[in-house]
């Protein structure tokens, strides 16, 4: 269930005083290490490549990363990147510790790793991002924890400075799951609008049109709406790239799969963000895949 707002003082006062550990500057990374500091709590980060995050203090190491948090909150790549870190924090003190992974990776390579973690006095628990990196600085993404109830409300009390929705949906794993569902029911909708962009363009209704009239209606989501400009050419910045959400997609595929079960439409989501990979889109955002598509009418 979700937990919003948290109001008690000595959790407020916890707040202020525990300190985060951010493994992992990239865009996602970055922008949970920047709003965590905003929020009054001490950030320090680290990141394989070495690359400086502005306003951040980094460490020269795990090790020192370690011993300077209380938190330590992981954003990476892909399943190596994660089992990676997770084996280098078991090397380390963990006393005390709570390792969130907010990665998109296969809930496994943690549930493989819980007992050491908690073998090392420590605790961990998923908490996949819904939602990019400007969301995040916003606070109004959305985070989907699992693990053990104890585990999760430390960790809410902790993810609040990021975002008022954060729900509890399970034991360790099912925050990917979670996050699965969700995100995958969004690429499902571009799938949809890859089909239907092209009826559109052939009709002689205009992109604007269609879009916002879809988005005005029962039909519409948030994201595409929030898109609008992106679609149309007004706005060329990009909050989310269509090469991380392919990344993504085989992630999805893999936890359906893991449940003995298949997705068709993810299957064909996947074909079409490889269809724009080759066609050298792979850094835009995913509101090109809608404005292609009217393109192809």
């Amino acid at each position: 269930m979700p937990r919003s707002g948290i109001n008690s003082a000595d959790t407020q006062r916890r707040r202020d005083m525990e300190r985060i550990g951010v493994i992992g500057l990239g865009r996602m990374g970055g922008a949970i290490a920047q709003r965590m500091q905003a929020e009054g709590h001490p950030v320090i980060g680290w990141t394989r490549s070495g690359r400086p995050l502005e306003g951040i203090a980094l460490a020269p190491d795990i090790t020192t990363l370690v011993a300077q948090s209380d938190t330590l909150i992981l954003s990476l790549l892909n399943d190596d990147a994660v089992a990676s870190v997770l084996d280098a924090c078991l090397a380390c003190d963990l006393s005390g510790k709570q390792i969130i992974e907010t990665s998109t990776v296969v809930p496994t390579i943690l549930q493989d790793r819980i007992t050491q973690i908690a073998q090392k006095g420590a605790t961990g628990v998923d908490a996949p991002i819904s939602g990019g990196p400007d969301l995040v600085m916003a606070g109004t993404c959305g985070v989907f924890i699992g693990g053990d109830n104890a585990a999760a409300a430390r960790a809410s009390d902790t993810l609040c400075a990021i975002s008022a929705r954060i729900f509890h949906v399970g034991p360790l794993g099912t925050g990917l799951v979670m996050k699965t569902i969700n995100n995958s029911m969004l690429q499902c909708y571009f799938g949809g609008l890859d089909d239907m962009m092209p009826l559109a363009k052939r009709a002689g209704i205009p992109l604007e049109t269609a879009i916002r009239i879809l988005c005005g209606g029962p039909a519409g989501v948030p994201m595409i709406a929030d898109r609008i400009p992106k679609i149309l050419g007004q706005d060329t910045t990009v909050g989310f790239t269509i090469s991380a959400a392919h990344k993504d997609n085989d992630v999805f595929q893999r936890v359906v799969q893991a449940y003995g079960l298949t997705s068709p439409t993810l299957a064909n989501a996947a074909k079409r963000q490889r269809e724009a990979l080759s066609e050298g889109m792979g850094e835009d955002d995913p509101a090109a895949l809608v404005t292609a598509a009217y393109g192809r009418g």
